[in-house]
C-alpha cells in the first residue's frame, strides 16, 4: 500500500471516528439537557465525560444549529423555559452571574448602577453589570449586556443580607454627600424587609457615613 493511500485511509478513519464521537456526544448531551429543568444553565465542562473538548464543542454547535439549544454566552448554554404567551424565557443577567459564581465556588455582590437597579432606585437597566467577587476579574458578553466581575476585598464581600448589601453598594455608588432625603427614605423603607440581624451585621461593615444614614433607633440600641 502506498504512503499516499495509507494517509488517505488514516485521515478518513480519523474523521469517521470524530463524527461518531460527535454524534454520540450530541445524543448524550441532549439527553442530559432534556432531563434537567428548562431554563437551567449549562457550561461546556459539564459534558466533559461525554467526549473530548473538540467533540463536545462540535456536538453543542450542532444542537444550537438545530434549534435544540441556545448559546447565551461563550461556553454557556440553555434550553429556555417556555411561556404560553411570550414563548421562550431566557435566564436574566443575575441568574447567569449566580450560575457562574456557583460553578466557580465564588462569592459575588451586585454593585454600581446594577445595585441601584436591583434596589429599585432606578428603572434604567445597565448595559454593564458589575459584581464584586473574590475570584479573578473578567468580563462576559451576554447579548448586548456585559457582566463584569471585579476583584474586591473580603470586607466588601462579608455582608450577609440580600437587601442590606444592595443598600450599602447603592449608597457607595451614589457617593457621600450626594444622596437625597427621598433616596434615603426609600432605602430605609426597603430595609424594613431585611432580617434585623443581617442588617445589624452589615451596617458594622459599612463606611461610617452609610451607617449613620441607615441606622435607626432600633439598630443603634443593638450596637
Amino acid at each position: 500500500m502506498s504512503d499516499f493511500l495509507s494517509q488517505i485511509i488514516t485521515k478518513f478513519a480519523t474523521e469517521t471516528n470524530l463524527i461518531v464521537l460527535m454524534e454520540s456526544a450530541e445524543i448524550k448531551i441532549f439527553r442530559k439537557i432534556k432531563r434537567a429543568e428548562r431554563g437551567r444553565l449549562f457550561f461546556v465542562d459539564m459534558f466533559a465525560k461525554f467526549g473530548n473538548v473538540k467533540a463536545v464543542n462540535k456536538a453543542l454547535e450542532r444542537l444550537v444549529r438545530q434549534g435544540k439549544l441556545y448559546r447565551i454566552a461563550t461556553g454557556i448554554y440553555v434550553l429556555p423555559a417556555v411561556n404560553e404567551y411570550i414563548g421562550n424565557v431566557f435566564p436574566d443577567i443575575d441568574a447567569i452571574a449566580i450560575a457562574i459564581a456557583k460553578r466557580d465556588k465564588a462569592r459575588i455582590i451586585p454593585t454600581g448602577s446594577y445595585a441601584l437597579y436591583k434596589l429599585g432606585l432606578t428603572t434604567q437597566v445597565p448595559m454593564n453589570v458589575v459584581y464584586y467577587t473574590d475570584t479573578s476579574p473578567r468580563k462576559i458578553k451576554v447579548g448586548k449586556q456585559t457582566i463584569k466581575f471585579k476583584k474586591a476585598s473580603s470586607k466588601n464581600l462579608a455582608t450577609v443580607g440580600e437587601i442590606s448589601r444592595l443598600a450599602i453598594q447603592a449608597l457607595r455608588t451614589i457617593g457621600k454627600g450626594n444622596t437625597t432625603a427621598e433616596e434615603v427614605k426609600q432605602i430605609k423603607q426597603i430595609l424594613e424587609n431585611e432580617n434585623p440581624k443581617h442588617l445589624q451585621h452589615d451596617l458594622l461593615l459599612a463606611p461610617v457615613w452609610i451607617r449613620t444614614l441607615l441606622s435607626t433607633n432600633k439598630t443603634i440600641e443593638n450596637e
